[in-house]
């Protein structure tokens, strides 16, 4: 199995959405980038370790990492290994039982900043989801097959109102794809 190992680049907010943002992990040496949906409370929690605020060492995760005596980078890995109807999917990977605990991305990304574990990704999902890294870049490109189902319709609606048939069509496909 092999596998690319990424890092945390950013947290981005999603403009005209109140309720969703992205992660971007990039390679280690930042030329491919891969996007990853997340909620706005889990964004707040990733910009509060990113800033290093104050409080971080009372919160639960790190209060929990801190009992944990194994939860570090020589026992766990989070391995990001598909993608299942928009939604990446990762799994906790113990190192030394090879046990795999399947966790939300978002969640598994906090954890590995919290017990400072490593993150990797499949190389062949890494190859079909990523795009090209370009620092401080104004927007972000994302892969039409991360995208809810919800964000779809919305992206739809858009698409034929600002008359990009191309997109719209690419959308629907995808749409389709699902159901």
């Amino acid at each position: 199995m092999e596998k690319i190992k990424l890092k945390l680049k950013g947290v981005a907010e999603i403009v005209g959405s109140d309720d969703v943002a992205l992660l971007t992990l990039t390679d280690e040496l930042e030329m491919k980038q891969l996007s990853v949906v997340c909620d706005r409370t889990m964004a707040r929690q990733l910009n509060m370790r990113l800033a290093d605020a104050p409080v971080n060492g009372i919160l639960l995760p790190e209060v929990l990492c801190g009992l944990m005596d194994d939860m570090n980078r020589q026992h766990y890995e989070l391995l990001i290994n598909g993608l299942v109807d928009g939604q990446y999917k990762a799994v906790l990977v113990n190192k030394q039982t090879l046990a795999l605990t399947p966790i939300r991305v978002s969640d598994g990304v906090l954890l590995a900043l919290v017990a400072g574990l490593d993150i990797f990704i499949l190389v062949s999902l890494m190859r079909r989801q990523s795009v090209d890294y370009q620092n401080g870049a104004q927007g972000i490109s994302i892969p039409v097959n991360t995208l809810s189902m919800d964000m779809l319709e919305k992206a739809l609606s858009n698409a034929i109102s600002e008359e990009n048939y191309e997109l719209a069509s690419q959308l629907r496909d995808e749409m389709k794809r699902r159901k």
